[in-house]
């Protein structure tokens, strides 16, 4: 059944300059002005059953890559289950400084207060990964945000914050995530500080969660809102967002899943003891606790953390002393520890199958950070990158960019030996983009070689250059 959007006709005012922007309410609206003097807009979302004579709960939803209607698409749903508006900045950017960021936030909520009839104490900041870092940042220098939803990554900088802007933290990761530990370390350290905050865990890697996930976020800024007398007590959200949450925790036990259902119920005690007795939830706790099944699954994930931050520093050690020498003789020594983590992804054992994937997922971010880290420099060093993009060609055969760079780099200082070895492990791997191939920087020379144009028609058929021995 088609839902047939109303029209919502507002006047709003930007530095003096009355201006008529028509929004459309069950909709994603693309480029909403920041003001008439300068080029920023962002992107808005308002629930179909708003209304201009009530306030709303806001969330700003971050993407570093200033993708704004990429954001608000993964909320929506959340949002319109929840009542919530959403916006996000089309100009925030991982290349600009943190400084520049924050200012740009800042004008685009100075806009959306202008513009919409926000609930005082209900505004929020979300986003995934590099987006939630800088979401968690914000409340220290905006005193208007109230709480964080933090999709894929812990506080971004824990030494700044403070107790006299304490804000909600909401996370959401996936158990395949590398950043699984350290957000459950965040969630320790948040708890000391004495921060409001709750973890919910999903099974899957580094990616967005499902909207029921986010819906429940936002679920807990209404009750946190509802205990602070900013929003008045509803009994019957209370009680059904209560038994929905039991009902996921009994779904977890049928499943044989009792960490993750210990983990739930202790969350469920955190955000329901203002309003619910709790004694239960306790009893299951502690009885939970007790069972064999819960027990042998404790033991062997604490054991597989430990291993696997041991396995962490061999990484960051051995990655930083390569990159320094240039060994490109550890190639090798990379190539046995991906097999090494094939094999805990084939294992029987969850907990080890879970670290494999997290490792693997942990080693690949090690070495982008790495690569972003020489591409800052001064003066980029070429040799670290040529050693970075191999090993990363070891880590994920999937990632193409990283032969085709080995590739152009090789060529550019005429090692063409190299470029042709690469050139046939990236056509192997199931490259097949022929004309990006043909177009590469410094292979003009390359292209136009027997031998690549071998490696070429053996692989894709379609070499441009006739072979002639």
């Amino acid at each position: 059944m088609k839902i047939k959007l109303l029209l919502l006709f507002l006047f709003v005012s930007f530095c003096g300059v009355a201006q008529q922007l028509t929004l459309k309410k069950g909709a994603i609206i693309d480029a909403v002005p920041v003001n008439d003097s300068i080029s920023e807009n962002f992107t808005l979302y308002l629930p179909t059953n708003f209304e201009i004579s009530k306030q709303w709960p806001v969330v700003f939803v971050f993407d570093m890559k200033g993708k704004g209607r990429q954001a608000l698409r993964m909320f929506r749903e959340a949002a319109e289950e929840q009542g919530y508006i959403l916006a996000s900045s089309n100009n925030v950017n991982d290349s600009i400084t943190l400084s520049k960021n924050i200012l740009i936030a800042s004008r685009m909520f100075s806009a959306v207060y202008s513009l919409l009839p926000i609930k005082k104490g209900r505004s929020y900041t979300a986003g995934f990964s590099g987006g939630a870092r800088l979401a968690s940042l914000i409340p220290t220098f905006v005193k208007e945000i109230k709480g964080v939803i933090s999709c894929g990554s812990p506080v971004a900088n824990a030494e700044v914050l403070s107790s006299k802007s304490k804000f909600h933290f909401v996370g959401i990761v996936g158990i395949e995530d590398y950043n699984y530990i350290p957000m459950l370390n965040n969630q320790k350290v948040l708890s000391k500080l004495k921060f409001p905050n709750q973890l919910f865990v999903f099974e899957g890697g580094q990616k967005w969660p499902e909207s029921r996930y986010l819906s429940k976020a936002m679920e807990i800024f209404t009750l946190a809102a509802m205990s602070k007398g900013v929003e008045s007590n509803n009994n019957s959200f209370i009680n059904e967002t209560y038994n929905k949450n039991l009902g996921e925790v009994s779904s977890l036990l049928t499943a044989q899943k009792p960490l993750l259902a210990n983990k739930l119920l202790n969350e469920m005690i955190s955000f329901y003891k203002n309003y619910k007795n709790i004694d239960s939830l306790k009893q299951s706790s502690k009885t939970l606790r007790k069972t064999k099944l819960y027990k042998s699954g404790s033991r062997s994930q604490n054991a597989t953390f430990f291993k696997e931050g041991l396995i962490k520093d061999d990484y960051d050690y051995y990655l930083e002393e390569d990159i320094l020498t240039y060994n490109y003789n550890n190639l090798g020594w990379w190539k046995y520890q991906i097999d090494e983590l094939d094999k805990y992804e084939k294992s029987a054992d969850i907990f080890e199958k879970q670290m494999g994937r997290r490792l693997k997922s942990y080693l690949n971010a090690l070495i982008e950070d790495n690569i972003d880290i020489v591409k800052a420099a001064s003066s980029i060093d070429e040799e670290a990158l040529l050693l970075l993009w191999m090993v990363n060609t070891i880590t994920d055969v999937k990632k193409y960019d990283s032969y085709l760079k080995i590739i152009s780099l090789s060529s550019k200082v005429g090692d063409y030996g190299t470029a042709l070895f690469y050139l046939e492990e990236l056509l192997k791997n199931g490259y097949t983009n022929t004309d990006e191939l043909y177009a590469l920087e410094n292979t003009a020379l390359l292209r136009i070689t027997p031998e690549f144009n071998k490696v070429v028609a053996k692989y894709l058929k379609d070499a441009r250059y006739e072979t002639i021995d």
